[in-house]
């Protein structure tokens, strides 16, 4: 490997990074981390810190699960990779979807595509849910209503769902036929409503707004997250997604859950739309599948939508990947899969993540930096800093730059996006290390 001093030098001059300007690379250079074992990281200096962002909301297990990775180096030696394209299979493949259908039946759903990662899976969905409607007789049904907020991926598909500018206008104009509603954000909201289960319904009533004047028969899909996450962690009132589900069935238009960061026990259930009691008619699943370990993805099918694509024999599905169904992606998915469940993640995810969320809140009342703190839903937490507390004023990213800088010095890493700081941590985090967290946490917010 090239000495510190080289890779320090070289990294914003050889690549850009994603989200982010190729200068503020150079202006601002990143972490460079070494190595991982357990939840814990070691950069290029040797300095160690609990990672708190979980990867990107992916690395559930910890950085040090052996099963997934002797997985992953046996299939290497059996069968590094064949196509699933018409005429082919794999072994791993099959496999995987047969269980990834059963740990999904709760959800009402009955079939899997396999993907490469998220934004795959967002584009694969909003294409079948198209198709679904053409294969009904109906294909004047090609809009897609969403929310704003909601973060749906980096394809031109989810990038026109997305409701948030911050991934649109550098590429516009994006997928005509996009519409998006008020998300369920108390803190923030054109109603000016705090309360959550009042906000809710607003927020439905837009929604029916939407699709009169769209028109119904115009809408193929809505698609939103259950619990919107890259958008600052916001859980709506346990009343909304089932509103949103008994409108988009009255009106025969598909539910699209965007389970790329909720599903596999992230919530505390094992999937967003279960926490919520939704069966919805496609879910988007990818990053916790393999774990971070390889780019691997999911789209999960409603018996609905399965049976409209079966008893068609015009539905061939022009649409897939060079590594759909990769078998190595599938055999670190199906070990993912086994030590998920065997460790019972969703138990820890629920009980760290209410720990967390009272230490946020405990944080809140000492800090007026601290406007707004969001999660109570698993290991998922957000807190909305200000300037000026009744004005909800948004602080400036010097000052988020102080907090994210102190507390990696203070042992944890966080993720600052606008001016919210992200919590995402793995679901084996133990006691111990949350409240490891929680004390860089404090030691940010005390910096500035």
């Amino acid at each position: 490997m090239k000495d510190s001093n080289f890779l320090k030098e070289n990294n914003g001059r050889q690549f850009w990074h994603p989200m982010t300007s190729p200068q503020d690379s150079i202006d601002n250079p990143p972490k460079i981390i070494t190595a991982a074992s357990g939840v814990r990281l070691t950069d290029l200096d040797g300095h160690e810190v609990i990672d708190a962002v979980g990867g990107l909301w992916n690395v559930n297990l910890g950085y040090s699960c052996q099963p997934v990775k002797e997985a992953i180096a046996a299939q290497l030696d059996t069968l590094p990779y064949y196509s699933t394209f018409r005429g082919s299979s794999n072994d791993v493949a099959i496999e995987l979807a047969y269980e990834l259908n059963a740990f999904f039946a709760p959800d009402g759903m009955t079939r899997a595509f396999f993907t490469s990662g998220g934004s795959d899976s967002v584009e694969t969905a909003l294409r079948l849910a198209r198709q679904y409607h053409k294969l009904k007789g109906e294909p004047g049904r090609t809009k897609f209503l969403s929310l704003k907020k909601g973060y749906h991926g980096t394809h031109f598909g989810g990038a026109s769902v997305n409701g948030n500018a911050n991934f649109r206008t550098a590429y516009e104009p994006l997928m005509p036929g996009c519409f998006h509603i008020p998300a369920p954000y108390p803190y923030r909201n054109p109603f000016d409503e705090t309360d959550p289960a009042r906000l809710a319904q607003l927020c439905a009533a837009a929604l029916e707004d939407e699709i009169a004047f769209q028109g119904a028969g115009t809408i193929a899909a809505m698609i939103m997250e259950p619990v919107l996450g890259a958008g600052g962690v916001i859980p709506p009132h346990e009343s909304f997604m089932p509103m949103v589900r008994e409108i988009c069935t009255r009106h025969g238009i598909l539910l699209i859950s965007d389970e790329v960061i909720t599903a596999y026990g992230r919530t505390g259930a094992w999937s967003g739309a279960r926490l919520w009691g939704v069966q919805p008619d496609l879910m988007a699943t990818a990053k916790a599948i393999t774990n971070g370990y390889f780019p691997f993805g999911a789209v999960m099918i409603g018996g609905s939508v399965q049976e409209v694509f079966e008893n068609n024999p015009a539905a061939k599905i022009g649409h897939g990947y060079t590594y759909s169904g990769h078998p190595v992606g599938a055999a670190a998915a199906l070990a993912c899969l086994a030590e998920t469940k065997r460790l019972n993640v969703v138990e820890n995810a629920a009980a760290r993540g209410r720990q967390i969320h009272e230490g946020c809140l405990a944080l809140q009342a000492k800090y007026d930096i601290v406007g707004d703190v969001r999660g109570g839903h698993g290991l998922m937490t957000a807190l909305e800093l200000v300037s000026d507390p009744v004005n909800k004023t948004p602080i400036g990213a010097d000052v988020a730059q102080i907090v994210q800088e102190t507390a990696y010095r203070h042992g944890t890493m966080i993720r600052i996006s606008g001016p919210n700081i992200i919590l995402s941590p793995a679901l084996v985090l133990t006691e111990a290390d949350a409240s490891a967290i929680l004390l860089a946490l404090d030691a940010g917010l005390g910096a500035v």
